[in-house]
């Protein structure tokens, strides 16, 4: 029935026409953002979701760099550990010379094993971001080197980060408190007719009344400090062994989590723009449909003039 006050085709095709409208604004939103969920308004449940898995791999990042700068001061130790083991073995030779040495050679062998006790005095100290492993001070509070290696987070929002931790007793070749706690400085005693006590790092071979025992005792200690220094190295060879595949796992589960929310909320872009064409092509029929209805109630109203 045409009607003077309604044209209820022209309301029909304008109601079609907003429609249309209104989900080529979300369809073009989707393919500039190439989000489907962008908003909370989108999918209240997805969005959520999504929001927390980004917030963990933000955290996951952070242990990411963490792990990275832990292997750098952990390799940096590792190949200095490796590097005190040669030292203390040269040291050992020379011992093992000045023992059956005149008093003139010991003088000689004496300015070696100096600079060999130099070049671990160096060796000890090396560091990476500031901060050397094996020259610590075994007074001090902190006891372990540790580096966080995981975020986690249960069902009730209760957070919690694992460590890999080194004892830093088992890898210090200096006590940079004194204490003479380290592997290098750790005092022995001789008991032969030239008693005393050393260290590897202060040992002499030109004390006088130096026996036969005495620089067994010395050879002694030295051997004691090798075992020490290659359990040391095995320590951090583990701990590298362990921040390398955790820094790998973290690395990886980054990007499944990535994945996952991407499944979530990222947009299909074949489909949108399939969408956007099809909605394209239906706002052209609606605004011709909206013109004959137009055209239509002109027509009646043409009747009456």
């Amino acid at each position: 029935m045409a009607s003077l006050n309604t044209n209820a085709a022209a309301m029909t095709a304008l109601q079609t026409l907003n429609s249309i409208s209104k989900d080529m604004a979300t369809t073009q939103s989707r393919i500039s953002t190439g989000l489907r969920v962008n908003e909370a308004s989108d999918n209240a449940a997805y969005w959520s979701i999504a929001t927390t898995m980004r917030s963990d791999n933000k955290a996951n990042s952070v242990v990411q760099d963490a792990l990275g700068l832990a292997a750098g001061k952990v390799d940096t130790a590792y190949t200095a550990m490796d590097s005190a083991k040669d030292v203390v073995d040269q040291i050992k030779e020379k011992v093992l010379l000045a023992k059956t040495s005149s008093s003139e050679d010991r003088s000689k062998i004496q300015s070696e094993i100096t600079a060999l006790q130099a070049q671990l005095t160096e060796t000890s100290g090396a560091s990476y971001a500031g901060t050397s492993l094996l020259t610590t001070d075994s007074t001090a509070a902190t006891t372990e080197f540790s580096v966080i290696s995981s975020y986690n987070r249960d069902s009730t929002g209760a957070v919690t980060t694992g460590e890999i931790n080194v004892t830093l007793a088992d890898i210090r070749l200096i006590d940079s408190g004194g204490a003479n706690a380290g592997i290098l400085d750790t005092e022995f005693t001789t008991t032969g007719a030239g008693a005393a006590t050393a260290s590897v790092m202060t040992l002499d071979v030109t004390g006088a009344g130096l026996d036969e025992t005495d620089f067994n005792d010395m050879l002694t200690g030295i051997e004691t400090a090798l075992a020490d220094i290659a359990t040391g190295a095995s320590s951090l060879g583990a701990a590298k062994s362990r921040i390398d595949l955790q820094n790998d796992f973290v690395s990886k589960l980054a990007d499944a989590i990535d994945r996952g929310v991407g499944q979530l909320v990222d947009a299909d872009m074949n489909e949108e723009s399939a969408r956007l064409s099809a909605l394209q092509v239906q706002q052209q029929l609606g605004v011709q449909a909206l013109s004959i209805a137009n055209s239509n109630a002109q027509n009646i109203l043409s009747l009456f003039r």
